[in-house]
């Protein structure tokens, strides 16, 4: 069967040979929604730091930290690493 295309023609092994993924939206959401979030967040630590209510910052910085640690390992895909290193540290 050919599927017409933008003036083409393709035949089905070829638009399956063109392996669909997710790789364009991953790369949105890294470059746009993180840096948003990130910004954000940023203005929140402020608004909280102008209290004065110090141990409040550090206790959501520590964990904006752990969080952004977690974002690091997911976005680039060294989990299973991560994870082997971590568990050598237990077993040796």
């Amino acid at each position: 069967m050919i599927v017409p295309t933008l003036g083409a023609h393709l035949v089905d092994s070829q638009i399956m040979a063109q392996g669909l993924g997710t790789n364009g939206l991953q790369g949105w959401i890294r470059d746009n929604i993180v840096p948003l979030l990130l910004l954000g967040i940023a203005v929140i630590m402020l608004w909280i730091g102008g209290r004065g209510d110090n141990a409040g910052v550090a206790r959501r910085g520590v964990g904006l930290l752990v969080g952004l640690v977690a974002l690091g390992i997911a976005v680039s895909g060294n989990g299973p690493a991560v994870g082997q290193f971590l568990a050598q540290l237990i077993t040796g």
